[in-house]
C-alpha cells in the first residue's frame, strides 16, 4: 500500500507497521514531545492532534492517519520559530514541573483554544474539569496548569544579583513547552536493541530448569539471560550513599523468586515484539515454596523465611524470622507514664501500599561511546535515576569495572518522588549489553511499574498516649511494622526513619518504640516521599486529636502544648541524632496560620442541606537532609564569553533544584541567571554527588554550589586587583565586569588576561557539602469537609498549608512542591491503593484500576510560608519537597472525625469505606 502522511508540516511516506500505534510511529520519526505514559489513554501525555482534534496517540492505529496532518507539540510554534500563544501561557505561569505530561495539556489546550467562539464551542475551558479529564499530572496540583490556561503570569526576570527569592523561571522551560526537553528515552541510538523481562508468575518458588531455546529461534531474538548468566554477587537494589545501610538480599537474577512480577529471565532482541514473543516461548520448571504476605503472620514461628539461606553477610537483622531490620527503645519509663495519665488512648492504624505513579516510568539505555583519549571504548548508561553516582559506583561493584569505564547521566528526569532512588533496570541492561557489546534498551510498561518497581511501605502502627487532665502528654509508646515486601531495598532506614521526628516533634518524658521491617512475598516496596514519616504521622497526629478530644482540649491548644520549641532537644526512643538542630524555628507560625484560617472561617454556602461540616489539623517535623552524610560536589567557572559554567551532579526531575542552583550563584556572582549555564547529573560533571533524594537538592548540593561560586567570585576579584593593580576592595563585580577603580574591565578580558599569564585556575572554583549538621522543617495542614452520611461523599470546602522553608528561593517553585505534595498525599489519603490478593499479586497494574488524582479532585490549597532564615542552609533556606505531604492524611482524618464523630484508622479514606461506617453506626 502507499501510506502518506504530514507531520509537523513535513510529508513521510513509511508505511507503519502492522497494529503500530501513532504514538510510536511518531516517536521512531524523532518527535519525542509525544511521550509514553501508559499506552491505555488514561494519562493523555500522547495527546496530538489530527486535522485539528485531539487524540491519544497510544490508541490511535498509525494506518488511520493517512492522508491527515499530524501535529505533535514541536509543531505548535510558527515556522519562524515564534511560541504559540498557549507554549507562552504555561511558561509565563509555570505550568509543570518534571514536565512529563505538560506535552499533553498543551496540545488539549490548544486544540480547545482554537474551538473558542466556533460552532465547535462546547465550553469545556470554563469548565477544566471537563476539560482535563484525559489527562493526569503527578507533580504540580494542577493549580499552576490552571493559572497556564487562564493566562496569570508568575515568572519574574530578577535583574543582577537578585535572583534568590524571585520567581525565576525554570532554565529547561522553554524546553519543556516545545517537546524538546530531552527525557531518557529522547535519544536515537544506532543499532539498539530491546529487552523484555520474563516474570514470575509464582508468590515464592524455586527454579528447577529453564528452557530458552525456543525462544532463542525467534527470529530477532540475539540472546536470553537466567540466573546462570548473572553474577553471582547480592547487593541491594537501593541506593544510600552508604550501602551497609540495605541488606543485600538481591541478584541480577535469581533461581529463587520471591513475589507475583519478580524477574526470572531477559530477552534480547531487534524488536520489542520479538523479545515478548521470546519471552512467551521461555520454558521454566518451577517448584512452588511456601508463601506469606502478613508481616504479622510471616515472623511467627513457622513462617516460611524468605531469606533463611543469608548469613550475617547479608545485613538482616533476623533473617530465620523474615525481620530486615529492626529497633528497640525506651526513654523513661512507659508504665510509669501511662499510671500519671487522666487519660490514656490506644489505636491501631493502618497505612495502604501506594505506586509513586511518576509518569516516565523506569527504564535506561546501555551502548558504548569511544574513550577521549582513543584507548577504546566505555559504557555510558542513560538512566531515568535520581541517583547517577550511586547507580555507577553499584554496576562497578557489580560487575567488577573501574569507574573510569563506566558513565552514567540522566537526562531531564520524568518525576520520581523516590521511586528513581533504586537500581531496577540498570543491573539488568548493564548485564546485556556488556555480554553482546550492543546498545541496549529497557523501559518499563505501566503495569510493570506496578508489579516490578517499588510502592511505599504498607504501615501498621499501634499507639498509646497518656495525657494529664491539663493537657500535658506523659507517655507515648508505638509499636511499628513496616511491610517490606519480598526485598529489604530502604525497609530498614524507612522503618528507622518513620520513628524518628514523629516521636521527637512532641514533648513527653516516657517514650517507648518497637519498630519492625518485615520480608513477605510481595512487590518490593521502596522510598517513597517522606520516607516513612507519613505513615506514622497518621498514627501520631490522629492519636493526638482524639486526645485532645477526651481531654475536653481544643487540638490545636493542646499541639501548642506539646510541642517542642526553638532549642529544645530533640528526643526519641531511637536515640538524639547528635547533627540534627532546630537551626531555625517556624513551627508557631506555621500553628497561627491554622488559627487564622479557622478564626476567619464563616461557614460556607457550598454546602448542601443535610451535609456533616468539619475541620482538623495536623502537623510535621523533617530533617532537612538523611542521616549519616550525604555528599554533593560542585564547580563554577568562568567561560570566554565572560558568562559562567555550573557543574553539579543532582538530577532534575521538577524538583527545581537547576532553577535554585542558578539563582543562589546568579546572586553570589552579582550577575543575571541568563548569564549561567549549567550541567548535571551526569557522572563525567563533578567528583562525587550522593543524588537527588532526602529533600537534598537545595540543603546539600545547593550549599555546595553556594561555596563553589562565593570561592570563584573572591578568586576573579583578587584577580582582577592583581592586573589592574587596584587593591582588592577597590574591586566591585558586576554582572559582565570588573569596575576597579574606575577601570571596567569585562569579564571576557579577564578570561584572556588569566590565560595569558598561566593563570587558569583562578577562572574556576569547587565546592563541597557533606550534608551535616543538619536543620528541621516543619509543616502544617488544615482541612474543612464536608460529607454526605447517605453516601460517604466528601468535599473538601477549604485547604490551607504553612510551610517552614526557612529563606523562599523561589516563592513560585516553593509554592508548586508544596501544592504538588499536598496534592499527591491527597491521593493516598482518599482513594490510591495497590491491592494485591493472598498470593501477593498486584491488581491494580493500570492507571483506570489505580485511581490517581485528577484536575477534579484536588482543591486548590492555600499555601503560607513563614518568615524564617535557617542557621545551616544555605543563605537560610531549608528542604521543603517531602515535607508537604506527611501531615495531609491526618488533617484530613481529623476534619472527617470533626464532621462525623467516627476515628477512622485505615488509608485510603474511601467514600465507600466512610460510607459504611457512617451506616453502621447508625444503623446500632
Amino acid at each position: 500500500m502507499t501510506y502518506e502522511i504530514e507531520i509537523n508540516r513535513q510529508r513521510f511516506e513509511a508505511e507503519p507497521r502492522p497494529g503500530q500505534c501513532l504514538r510510536t510511529y511518531l516517536r521512531e520519526r524523532g518527535w519525542f514531545g509525544v511521550k509514553k505514559g501508559c499506552d491505555a489513554g488514561d494519562c493523555g501525555a500522547c495527546t496530538v492532534h489530527v486535522d485539528g482534534e485531539p487524540v491519544h496517540s497510544c490508541l490511535y492505529p498509525a494506518v488511520r492517519a493517512e492522508g491527515r496532518g499530524v501535529t505533535t507539540v514541536e509543531g505548535l510554534a510558527s515556522p519562524e520559530g515564534e511560541l504559540h500563544p498557549v507554549q507562552r501561557k504555561f511558561l509565563d505561569a509555570q505550568g509543570f514541573q518534571c514536565g512529563f505530561c505538560t506535552a499533553g495539556f498543551l496540545m488539549t489546550t490548544a486544540a480547545l483554544e482554537s474551538e473558542r467562539g466556533g460552532d465547535r464551542d462546547d465550553g469545556k475551558l470554563d469548565d477544566l474539569p471537563r476539560a482535563f479529564k484525559g489527562n493526569l499530572c503527578r507533580c504540580t496540583g494542577y493549580r499552576a496548569i490552571e493559572d497556564a490556561v487562564r493566562g496569570v503570569r508568575h515568572t519574574e526576570l530578577p535583574c543582577a544579583g537578585k535572583a534568590v527569592g524571585s520567581s525565576l523561571g525554570a532554565p529547561a522551560g522553554p524546553q519543556v513547552v516545545t517537546g524538546t526537553a530531552r527525557y531518557t528515552f529522547d535519544v536515537e541510538v544506532p543499532g539498539l536493541l530491546h529487552m523484555k523481562l520474563l516474570r514470575s508468575p509464582h508468590p515464592h518458588a524455586r527454579i528447577v530448569a529453564i528452557d530458552t531455546s525456543e525462544a532463542l529461534h525467534v527470529p530477532g531474538v540475539q540472546a536470553v539471560f537466567t540466573h546462570e548468566d548473572a553474577p553471582d554477587v547480592r547487593y541491594s537494589s537501593a541506593r544510600h550513599e552508604h550501602p551497609t545501610e540495605d541488606p543485600d538480599d538481591t541478584r541480577v537474577l535469581d533461581s529463587v523468586v520471591r513475589y507475583v512480577g519478580q524477574r526470572v529471565a531477559a530477552v534480547v532482541a531487534d524488536s520489542e515484539q520479538a523479545a515478548e514473543e521470546g519471552c512467551r516461548r521461555i520454558e521454566v520448571t518451577y517448584e512452588p515454596l511456601p508463601h506469606v504476605t502478613d508481616p504479622e503472620a510471616a515472623m511467627a514461628p513457622g513462617a516460611p523465611a524468605l531469606h533463611g539461606d543469608k548469613g550475617a553477610d547479608a545485613r538482616i537483622a533476623r533473617a530465620e524470622s523474615n525481620v530486615a531490620g529492626e529497633v528497640h527503645g525506651e526513654i523513661g519509663d512507659v508504665e510509669a507514664g501511662f499510671a500519671e495519665a487522666d487519660v490514656v488512648y490506644e489505636e491501631t492504624f493502618r497505612t495502604q501500599r501506594v505506586q509513586h505513579a511518576s509518569l516516565e516510568t523506569h527504564g535506561c539505555v546501555a551502548y558504548f561511546e569511544d574513550k577521549e583519549d582513543g584507548t577504546g571504548e566505555r559504557l555510558t548508561v542513560r538512566s531515568s535515576t535520581q541517583t547517577p553516582f550511586l547507580t555507577r559506583r553499584a554496576l562497578c561493584a557489580l560487575f567488577s569495572l573501574p569507574q573510569d569505564e563506566v558513565r552514567v547521566v540522566a537526562g531531564r528526569v520524568g518525576g520520581g518522588f523516590g521511586g528513581k532512588q533504586e537500581m531496577l533496570t540498570e543491573d539488568i541492561v548493564t548485564l546485556a549489553a556488556l555480554r553482546l557489546r550492543r546498545p541496549v534498551k529497557l523501559e518499563y510498561t505501566r503495569a510493570e511499574q506496578f508489579y516490578g518497581a517499588t510502592t511505599r511501605h504498607p504501615f501498621l502502627i499501634t499507639i498509646k498516649l497518656g495525657a494529664r487532665a491539663d493537657g500535658t502528654l506523659t507517655a507515648v509508646r508505638m509499636r511499628v511494622v513496616a511491610n517490606t515486601g519480598a526485598y529489604g531495598n530502604h525497609g530498614p532506614a524507612v522503618m528507622f526513619h518513620s520513628v524518628g521526628e514523629s516521636f521527637a516533634v512532641y514533648r513527653a518524658p516516657h517514650k517507648k518504640v518497637d519498630a519492625y521491617s518485615v520480608y513477605t512475598n510481595c512487590v518490593p516496596a521502596g522510598a517513597f516521599r517522606g520516607y516513612g514519616l507519613g505513615q506514622v504521622t497518621f498514627a501520631v497526629e490522629s492519636a493526638m486529636d482524639e486526645v485532645a478530644r477526651r481531654l475536653g482540649l481544643d487540638p490545636l491548644v493542646f499541639r501548642e502544648r506539646n510541642v517542642i520549641g526553638a532549642g529544645e532537644p530533640m528526643l526519641s526512643p531511637i536515640g538524639e541524632e547528635e547533627d540534627l538542630h532546630i537551626a531555625s524555628y517556624g513551627l508557631d507560625q506555621c500553628l497561627s496560620v491554622v488559627r487564622r484560617a479557622i478564626a476567619e472561617d464563616r461557614g460556607d454556602e457550598r454546602v448542601p442541606a443535610g451535609w456533616l461540616v468539619g475541620q482538623g489539623t495536623a502537623l510535621a517535623m523533617i530533617a532537612t537532609g538523611p542521616p549519616g552524610g550525604h555528599y554533593a560536589d560542585a564547580t563554577v567557572g568562568l567561560l570566554a564569553d565572560g558568562t559562567y559554567d555550573i557543574a553539579v551532579g543532582t538530577a532534575e526531575f521538577g524538583n527545581g533544584t537547576t532553577t535554585v542552583h542558578k539563582q543562589i550563584t546568579a546572586g553570589a556572582l552579582n550577575t543575571t541567571p541568563d548569564r549561567l549555564a549549567i550541567r548535571q547529573s551526569d557522572t563525567d560533571v563533578v567528583r562525587h554527588d550522593t543524588g537527588a533524594f532526602g529533600s537534598a537538592g537545595t540543603v546539600v548540593a545547593g550549599k555546595a554550589v553556594l561555596l563553589a561560586a562565593t570561592s570563584l567570585a573572591e578568586r576573579l576579584a583578587a584577580f582582577a586587583a592583581r592586573y589592574t593593580g587596584v587593591a582588592r576592595h577597590l574591586c566591585t563585580l558586576g554582572a559582565e565586569e570588573f569596575d576597579c577603580a574606575g577601570r571596567v574591565v569585562t569579564l571576557k578580558e579577564l578570561y584572556e588576561a588569566a590565560h595569558a599569564r598561566g593563570a587558569q585556575e583562578e577562572l574556576t572554583a569547587d565546592g563541597h557539602w557533606g550534608g551535616s549538621p543538619r536543620s528541621v522543617a516543619f509543616n502544617a495542614q488544615w482541612f474543612k469537609v464536608a460529607v454526605d452520611p447517605g453516601t460517604g461523599e466528601m468535599r473538601i470546602l477549604r485547604s490551607v498549608h504553612a510551610a517552614d522553608a526557612g529563606k523562599v528561593m523561589n516563592p513560585m517553585q516553593c509554592r508548586g512542591q508544596v501544592e504538588g505534595g499536598v496534592a499527591q498525599a491527597l491521593g493516598a489519603t482518599l482513594f490510591e491503593n495497590v491491592r494485591v490478593d493472598e498470593r501477593g499479586e498486584v491488581t491494580t497494574a493500570a492507571f483506570r484500576r489505580y485511581r490517581l488524582p485528577q484536575y477534579a479532585d484536588v482543591p486548590r490549597t492555600e499555601v503560607h510560608f513563614t518568615e524564617t532564615r535557617d542557621a545551616i542552609g544555605p543563605l537560610g533556606a531549608k528542604s521543603m519537597s517531602e515535607s508537604p505531604f506527611n501531615p495531609v492524611a491526618p488533617a484530613f482524618a481529623n476534619a472527617l472525625r470533626d464532621a462525623t464523630g467516627m476515628r477512622f484508622t485505615e488509608l485510603p479514606l474511601t467514600r465507600d469505606r466512610v460510607w459504611l461506617a457512617l451506616d453502621a453506626s447508625e444503623s446500632g
